[in-house]
């Protein structure tokens, strides 16, 4: 073979190598549902939709908007070792998709978060050991000179590789307009939490 054949072949290798690789990324840039499909929207008390109507909750409106059921197994004050105790169960009920959003009580109560990480690799295992996707929602630090997602989120969508929402949880918090009180968003406030998980559901009819 000689240099221009080589050349040309390697051009085109590599050329179908980035083809494949976007076509991997596209992949996984979305999840895929069908108007049939059910989600299961897991977490604490901004999931449960504390302090709004239960249709105002982020999960009502999810289910609103999208036409797809949406069950709510948000729990006000559960801690991230609970949420683990408690997720086996109701992955028996077959879900797509599980929206999981889940540590700000670890983190505002300053428990352990190396537990706090593992334990959310493990809710991820088990969500994807049951058949479904994860969706896996940022939370922020609450902390006194702002709300940035906490980086042990970043490190656990890197390790495991589902996709993640990272801003708009702490976009949310950010904006005192956008909650009724410190840390839980008002009906606004889920309004958007839902219209940035849509970004992230492809439905087909």
């Amino acid at each position: 073979m000689n240099k221009i054949k080589l050349i040309t072949v390697l051009l085109t290798a590599f050329m179908l190598f980035l083809i494949l690789t976007k076509e991997s990324r596209e992949k996984l840039s979305y999840i895929e549902l069908k108007s049939d499909s059910k989600i299961l929207a897991f977490g604490d008390s901004i999931t449960y939709g504390y302090g709004v109507a239960k249709e105002d909750s982020y999960p009502s409106q999810l289910q609103k908007k999208t036409g797809i059921r949406v069950i709510n197994e948000g729990i006000s004050g559960e801690e991230s070792s609970e949420g683990l105790q408690r997720l086996p169960k109701l992955l028996e009920s077959n879900f797509d998709l599980v929206i999981l959003c889940h540590g700000g009580n670890d983190i505002i109560r300053k428990l352990s978060l190396e537990k706090l990480k593992n334990n959310l690799i493990e809710m991820i295992i088990a969500i994807e050991a049951s058949g479904a996707k994860v969706l896996l929602v940022g939370v922020p630090d609450f902390g006194i000179l702002g709300f940035k997602t906490h980086a042990l989120y970043r490190e656990v969508a890197k390790e495991t590789g589902v996709l993640f929402e990272e801003d708009v949880l702490s976009a949310v918090e950010s904006d005192k307009r956008l909650k009724i009180d410190y840390i839980h968003p008002n009906e606004k406030g889920y309004e958007i939490m839902v219209d940035a998980f849509m970004k992230y559901l492809k439905i087909v009819r």
